[in-house]
């Protein structure tokens, strides 16, 4: 089926779903709804499901044409298939959440920034599952300031992401929040966060004129991750249910690391066809994490044609790879979005425990919506081999 034929064709069936504001993770077993305020939480069947959406790219929806597809690809192809493939994506996997790394917009050609982030978002909406987003480089480039666009954000619907930790009088950027998921309900970790979710603003450009390039996390933001680890770790290894170590943690924002660079195809899982676009200058965070000792895994977006995975001192450093169809990309290598599940052990009592493994896949926006490089990212069982043998990252 020609692709355009089934955009059109699907995205009458998602209109109506916008209109009728139903949830396709209802019916789902074992999965939850949450609403605004509400925790997140693993479910009955001892997992939680993380579906990342990176570079949206989105404008105007219709009127906004695709770029680098094929030919036979170029007739109809818009915003809307971008839309489309996010919709697909949430009636194929469920996602007990979805977490948005920045470029959800490309605010320069969009005409309305608040209505282009109403659209980008609009499937993460209907759906009704608990959804987050950070900020990219190009999500404040039009009618909206970076200030004003994550205002927008965290007024929509469903979204539990932050304008800013309330608790730090001072700190760069906009969109540095963590979220606690907690353990199974009716286990004896349910009042525990068992996962832990960080969210930073990764900037956009350097405003310092001796320093080219993109812009990076800073000293203020770092402080605030460390003290938020520290404050999460002492919780997890307290009653009830005190834990020998932190709970493992994941981070998500938009611009990767100058970690990225240090892979080859000998070491990774995926591909690599384009630089590595991080900050000109290395803040530290990457050392600020390794010496926080809870962040299993980083995921980051910007370069859309990088969509690999890769350990670096224990510590997974992965790409989504390009989801949007007005974002760059390269005609012939479909669309994609990574998953990511985190998954319970059983306790000596048959109930749910602590995280024992987190897992990731990628679907391409092909017509099986096929799955690849399937892989097991972090596992308690391996963690406890390098800490007993005394060596990190092995």
């Amino acid at each position: 089926m020609e692709l355009a034929s089934w955009v059109v064709n699907n995205f009458v069936a998602f209109a109506v779903l916008l209109l009728c504001s139903v949830s396709t993770s209802v019916a789902a077993a074992g999965k939850q709804v949450q609403g605004e305020g509400q925790k997140l939480r693993f479910g009955q069947n001892g997992e939680f499901k993380i579906l990342q959406v990176a570079d949206m790219h989105y404008a105007d929806g219709k009127k906004t044409g695709c770029l680098d597809v094929l030919p036979s690809q170029v007739p109809g192809c818009s915003d809307l298939n971008t839309t489309a493939f996010t919709q697909r994506m949430i009636l194929a996997e469920k996602p007990d959440f979805i977490v948005f790394t920045g470029d959800n917009i490309f605010a320069y050609d969009a005409t309305d920034s608040a209505k282009s982030l109403d659209a980008a978002f609009a499937p993460a909406i209907a759906s009704k599952i608990p959804w987050a987003a950070v900020l990219g480089n190009h999500d404040q480039e039009g009618t909206l300031s970076r200030k004003g666009v994550m205002k927008h954000i965290v007024g929509l619907k469903n979204t539990v992401s932050q304008f800013n930790p309330p608790e730090a009088h001072v700190i760069d950027g906009f969109g540095n929040y963590n979220l606690e998921v907690g353990g199974v309900k009716g286990s004896g970790f349910e009042n525990k966060s068992v996962l832990n979710l960080y969210f930073l603003d990764s900037g956009d450009y350097s405003t310092v004129p001796s320093i080219p390039g993109y812009g990076w996390i800073k000293p203020s933001q770092q402080l605030w991750f460390q003290r938020t680890s520290a404050k999460l770790k002492k919780a997890y290894m307290s009653p009830p249910e005190a834990q020998k170590a932190a709970a493992p943690g994941i981070a998500y924002f938009h611009i990767p690391l100058p970690e990225f660079a240090s892979f080859d195809s000998s070491n990774f899982t995926g591909v690599k066809q384009e630089g590595i676009s991080s900050a000109s200058v290395n803040s530290g965070f990457f050392t600020t994490m390794v010496g926080a000792g809870d962040v299993k895994a980083v995921f980051t977006g910007h370069d859309h044609l990088n969509d690999f995975c890769g350990e670096l001192t224990g510590i997974q450093l992965c790409y989504a790879g390009g989801f949007g169809y007005h974002a760059y990309g390269k005609a012939g290598w479909p669309r994609r979005a990574r998953v990511v599940v985190a998954s319970l052990e059983k306790t000596e009592e048959g109930t749910w425990g602590a995280v024992k493994s987190i897992k990731a896949w990628k679907r391409l926006d092909d017509e099986h919506l096929t799955a690849i490089d399937g892989h097991v990212l972090w596992s308690k069982s391996s963690a406890g081999n390098r800490r007993k043998k005394g060596i990190i990252g092995a």
